[in-house]
């Protein structure tokens, strides 16, 4: 047949199809099992399980040569069904169908026969027989004669066999002296398509007559004969007689030609004595029997025949055979196994044969020692070698089995047969680190480079498997490098303990598996400080702001400075680092204190230089200016330059439009900033509400267009105050406008001021002519009215001032502990003012008692209109000029400069730290009575530098840029304070 013939399928033929591909862990296959060396017939697709032909030429007549005729020849191979799961040996024999390939031949091209003359017509005489190794319609089929010259005919008998016999017969009367050589041809002839034939020459002889043919004694012999039989062992003797006498009755013995050549081979056959004899050594596996066809002839035409049955029976002559077939494909004679192999892999189909018979052929297959192997039975003398455990590389990486066959004769013959199993190894075994956690330290400083340590791993797997490759984890950070190769750690980076002082990372290893496999390990590394870097101040530069009230030894404000560095690199020592005294500083915790008591009015700020050096072997320093700024206290109160007095007086003409200015009040005050900004208003007289005053610039304006009702001497009770915090002080002064066409009488117009000391400042002093004696009397009798009325209401307001003057003490007393920042004590403070006002009451007792009360209305600043809440006052004035302005109307100076930040509320905002009360180391000063509260680590600095916090004024403690908290005003709360002193007004 072709090549690439389908024969058949597996896959249907065993119904494998209805297995599911999904669970099977690897697809089906199909596996051809032959013998190493051999050429299969056939061929597997191994995915298809589909049967083909190759191109190997498939001869039945030499694959099945030495069988019977009349038997079938098989060609037989094994097919192992892949994977385990569903593993199956199968055996597939196939029937080999005989065609029509070889002609039948005569034993030879010339064929001498010889007749006797006195053959009677229809005579027959056997031919020999041709061969044809075909079988079946294929094989000998017919017989001719040709150019037989009518003298001969051809017939062909069938023996029981089915074996065709061509026989010569005789058509005429034969003389030999006539005529003694006949020549024709025989032909023979198959059955086949195409039909094949051959010819042979065919020389009959003529002989002279032999009338009785050889018979013999026995026609049919069986005998049995050990294969192991020596040459020359006698067979059988064959008898035959013949009736006719002298060279007639002479038998000649021969094999016909019909035995095989092997027979021919092995048999020697005496012609004269018809002894058949071992000619060479027997064996019984390669022919069991044979069947010798023997002639016996006296020389006539008609031999007679027997037939020899030799049966060849076993000896144990043959040693078993190992016959392997790999499953898995062999290189180099030696299978590769995966250490991964599951149980039960099926390596080789191993066929034990014994060509012996009986219990010599009987065979049994072993290994020689413990293997994890083993060999299963599949069919007759076939066994499976398979897995029988786990594999492992790392401890056994080559199995030599050997494989021992014995049959069971007497004795016993054994074969053994090696069969090299070499185990691969898979990468099955993760590296593993020398150190699963690596701790190392490294200076600060390094050079780019530095090698840290060798990192290390081992594998017990080999070759690709066992080679490692090092690698940093996806945590590592960029200032690490890890050689591959080598497993070197290195830091490629300059570190900075400052910026980070350990690091945490993984490092891999990896080996080179498919797939890989790895592990990791830890590794820390701690950064070694060096003392390379300088203390650091929090600010460059450090202003600050204290009152000129401040006790020496105080306590000014905090510097801090951090060092980035560990241990006594970073331990930080200040000084100061001018030669002046005026300042200390602590080292350790960086307060300021002076040594000076403050003055502003001498010097306004102090500026020195603080070193701060750390404890580190070569130590490091740094420098920060300080500027210290005394803020201005409010302990000056408003003067006023314009009037000069009480008893000067300003003339206002009557037809003054209203909205003139006609007058302006002008005072000073010898604070500085806010302390020295002044706010005017009107708090007394004014009676008729003529005139109004300018708060900020001091102008006085005549509101309404003045009548007849209007002349006369109006005084008005001008206040001035500061804006100075906490509190702010103000001094009063009377402003006379005399309203009148003219001043007729200068000296009249004095004695009218002078004499207005002893009016109420609600009256206004009116001007008569010496000829209006009637108005004049009207005038006395008003004012004789209005004193009445002033004493009556004196008293009154005495009595109830007295009766509420304790309580409202204690309120103002709390109002004004609240306005200031930090005071010490404030109520010891409040009962040495008050003490020190009695003192100067009883000091300055009055001489004269006349007392006059002006009302004074005290309000905001923001209120132009006098719409807001006022203080209410009723002052006595003293009769003389001298004190007037010299009474201290404020209450404490204030602990800030004009506009300056509000220290504490800075501290406690800004501070992360609670704020602490720093307590003074000394005894306070006897004009003032303030510290600063301070945080506990931190330090205040309002801005990084003067010019930054500094306005474009003159003033140098104003602050354009800076926000602080604007000044407000206590609670408006009523208080009547008695005077006692002489005022002229």
């Amino acid at each position: 047949m072709p090549e690439n013939v389908l024969i058949g399928d597996l896959l249907k033929d065993l119904n494998l199809s209805l297995i599911p591909d999904k669970s099977l862990t690897s697809p089906m296959q199909f596996k051809l099992v032959y013998k190493t060396g051999d050429v299969p017939l056939i061929r597997i697709e191994e995915s298809t399980g589909e049967i083909f032909t190759t191109g190997a030429r498939i001869d039945r007549e030499k694959l099945c040569a030495g069988i019977l005729i009349d038997s079938r020849c098989f060609y037989e191979v094994e097919v192992a069904v892949l994977p385990d799961e569903i593993f199956k040996l199968v055996k597939i024999r196939f029937l080999i169908e005989d065609i029509n390939d070889n002609a039948p031949l005569f034993p030879a091209t010339v064929i001498n026969i010889s007749i006797p003359e006195n053959s009677a017509i229809n005579s027959r005489y056997p031919l020999p027989v041709a061969i044809d190794p075909d079988i079946g319609i294929n094989g000998v089929q017919n017989y001719q004669l040709i150019k037989s010259q009518n003298s001969f005919g051809l017939d062909v008998t069938e023996t029981s066999e089915g074996d065709k016999m061509p026989q010569l017969i005789v058509q005429k009367e034969l003389d030999r002296e006539e005529k003694d050589t006949y020549v024709m041809k025989v032909k023979v002839e198959d059955g086949g398509f195409p039909q094949r034939s051959s010819t042979a020459i065919l020389q009959v002889s003529v002989s002279d007559t032999n009338d009785n043919h050889p018979v013999f004694k026995e026609q049919e012999i069986e005998v049995s004969i050990p294969e192991n039989a020596p040459v020359g062992t006698s067979v059988t003797q064959l008898h035959a007689t013949d009736a006719d006498i002298g060279e007639n009755a002479k038998i000649h013995f021969y094999f016909s030609n019909l035995i095989s050549n092997m027979a021919k081979r092995l048999f020697h056959l005496n012609t004269t004595t018809g002894l058949i004899t071992i000619k060479e050594p027997l064996d019984r596996e390669e022919a069991p029997s044979h069947k010798l066809l023997v002639l016996a002839s006296d020389g006539g035409s008609m031999p007679a025949k027997a037939t020899v049955l030799v049966n060849i029976t076993d000896v144990n002559d043959n040693v078993p055979s190992i016959d392997i077939r790999y499953i898995i494909n062999p290189t180099n004679g030696t299978v590769v196994l995966s250490e991964n192999a599951p149980l039960n892999t099926k390596i080789a189909l191993i066929t034990v044969t014994d060509k012996d018979a009986e219990h010599n052929g009987r065979v049994t297959c072993f290994t020689d020692h413990e293997v994890p192997f083993r060999l299963r039975p599949v069919f007759s003398n076939q066994f499976l070698l398979e897995t029988a455990a786990y594999l492992d590389y790392e401890s056994t990486r080559e199995y030599a089995i050997k494989l021992l066959a014995a049959d069971a004769g007497k004795p016993p013959l054994n074969q053994s047969s090696m069969l090299l199993i070499k185990v691969k190894d898979e990468n099955d075994n993760a590296p593993i680190f020398t150190q699963p956690f690596i701790s190392l330290s490294v200076p600060e400083n390094n050079s780019p480079g530095t090698q840290l340590t060798k990192i290390s791993a081992t594998d017990t797997d080999s070759g690709h498997n066992a080679e490692i490759s090092y690698l940093l984890g996806m945590d590592a950070p960029s200032e690490f490098n890890l050689d591959r190769r080598t497993g070197i750690l290195t830091v490629v980076k300059k570190l900075d303990r400052e910026k980070q002082e350990k690091y945490y990372f993984t490092v891999l290893a990896k080996d080179n598996g498919m797939p890989p496999l790895m592990t990791n390990a830890t590794v820390f590394v701690t950064v070694l400080d060096q003392n390379d870097n300088s203390p650091i101040f929090t600010h460059n530069e450090y202003n600050f702001y204290v009152p000129e009230n401040l006790p020496r030894h105080g306590t000014v404000g905090l510097i801090t400075v951090t060092d980035p560095d560990y241990g006594e690199n970073s331990a930080v020592t200040l000084s100061i680092s001018d030669v002046s005294d005026e300042f200390t500083i602590d080292p350790q915790t960086g307060v300021i204190r002076p040594n000076i008591s403050f003055d502003r009015e001498k010097q306004e700020s102090y500026t020195f230089y603080v070193k701060a050096e750390d404890g580190g072997r070569v130590s490091h320093s740094s420098t920060a200016k300080v500027t210290i700024n005394v803020v201005d206290v409010n302990d000056n109160k408003p003067g006023f330059v314009v009037p000069p007095s009480n008893h000067s007086y300003e003339l206002v003409l009557p037809s003054t439009n209203p909205g003139t200015v006609v007058f302006k009040v002008v005072a000073i005050d010898n604070d500085t900033g806010m302390n020295s900004e002044l706010r005017y208003s009107i708090v007394g007289g004014n009676t008729k509400g003529l005139f109004v005053i300018d708060q900020t610039t001091g102008n006085i304006t005549l509101k309404e267009r003045c009548v007849v009702a209007d002349l006369g001497l109006h005084r008005l009770v001008v206040k001035v105050k500061d804006l100075g915090q906490p509190d702010s002080l103000f001094s009063v002064v009377i402003v006379n406008l005399f309203v009148n066409e003219s001043v007729s009488n200068v000296t009249q117009i004095h004695e009218l001021v002078h004499k207005s000391i002893e009016t109420p400042v609600t009256q206004n002093i009116e001007t008569a002519d010496a000829s209006l004696t009637t108005s004049d009397y009207v005038k006395i009798m008003v004012a004789i009215i209005a004193g009445t009325i002033t004493v009556i209401l004196i008293i009154f307001l005495t009595a109830v001032v007295r009766c509420r003057q304790s309580p409202q003490l204690k309120s103002a007393q709390k109002n004004k502990q609240n306005s200031e920042w930090v005071t010490p004590n404030p109520e010891n403070r409040q009962m040495r003012v008050m003490k020190k006002k009695k003192r100067k009451m009883k000091t300055h007792a009055p001489q004269n008692l006349l007392l006059n009360f002006v009302t004074i209305e005290k309000t905001k600043t923001d209120d132009a209109n006098n719409g807001g809440n006022g203080v209410t006052l009723d002052l006595p004035i003293e009769l003389e000029e001298k004190h007037m302005g010299k009474y201290n109307w404020g209450t404490t100076p204030t602990t800030f400069k004009p506009d300056s930040p509000d220290l504490a509320q800075h501290y406690k905002s800004a501070s992360p730290q609670p704020a602490f009360q720093i307590q003074p180391e000394t005894p306070l000063n006897s004009k003032h009575h303030i510290i600063q509260e301070l945080p506990l680590d931190n330090t205040f600095m309002a801005c990084d530098s003067i010019s930054k916090c500094s306005s474009s004024s003159s003033d140098p403690y104003s602050v354009s840029e800076c926000s602080y908290p604007g000044a407000t005003f206590k609670t408006p709360v009523s208080v009547h304070t008695r005077l006692v002193g002489n005022l002229n007004f």
